[in-house]
């Protein structure tokens, strides 16, 4: 199996990428692992990979272009091998080990480690296959999920574990909603542009846009979170608006 891992910290998969069973699967040939340090596909003397986002904000949004560039080097390095791109993301499928198995018959995949607010949205439209998450809580960035994603795989390869019969006794923000899209510059990146909206300086529709695409990812993702003490935070008009996105989607 081919893993590839898209950070900004590759120092802290070193431990991990050394130690124990995946040390072992690399040894014996069951791995082949790679960590790759997005910086390193930057083009300026100071290797910034992160802007601030377009329509203001807290925080910084990580950049298209180098992440870009990862992906492009990764699939030049691996001609003809289908690897599943993959976004650490609070906003993923929740994993579990139905997951772990589905992957671990994969010929292999990329695990792209989000840090800050994010990445930019457009490297989910043009490079991601899946997203997947830990569960409801947020951490740092996508370094810790990446590593129990990796564990929970690559243990479950053929020859790694050493009785593998064991394998078969083993047993969100403030409103309640999943985020909405981030952007950053370039204003246009492969054919897809920022939403005018974001450019238009007006923060009361960019508050009103960002609420409404919540809503619309929350409904169509996790629409388990759409609880009654979640509609409760919501405002009178975003109760009706969910109401409508309901009634459309049924």
């Amino acid at each position: 199996m081919i893993i590839e891992i898209l950070t900004l910290f590759p120092e802290m998969f070193q431990g991990v990428a050394g130690s124990s069973i995946l040390a072992r699967a690399q040894e014996a040939g069951h791995l082949t692992l790679r960590v790759r340090d997005i910086r390193d596909y930057t083009t300026d003397k100071h290797r910034v990979a992160d802007d601030a986002p377009y329509g203001g904000g807290p925080g910084m949004v990580m950049k298209p272009e180098p992440i870009a560039a990862a992906f492009d080097a990764v699939a030049a390095d691996h001609p003809g091998v289908s690897l599943r791109r993959v976004y650490l993301s609070p906003q993923g499928r929740v994993w579990n080990q139905r997951l772990a198995e589905e992957y671990a018959k994969l010929p292999g995949f990329v695990l792209l480690c989000g840090h800050y607010e994010g990445v930019d949205e457009r490297i989910r439209h043009l490079f991601i296959d899946d997203e997947v998450s830990l569960g409801d809580f947020v951490l740092t960035g996508g370094e810790i999920p990446a590593m129990a994603v990796l564990d929970s795989v690559v243990r479950l390869l053929p020859g790694v574990l050493g009785n593998e019969e064991s394998l078969i006794s083993e047993s969100f923000g403030p409103w309640g909603l999943l985020d909405y899209p981030h952007y950053t510059r370039p204003p246009e990146f492969r054919g897809l542009a920022v939403p005018e909206i974001l450019l238009s300086g007006h923060h009361k529709r960019i508050e009103e846009w960002r609420r409404l695409e919540a809503l619309k990812r929350t409904l169509a993702r996790r629409p388990d979170l759409l609880t009654e003490k979640t509609r409760a935070r919501l405002t009178d008009a975003e109760r009706a608006l969910l109401d409508s996105l309901l009634n459309s989607a049924g």
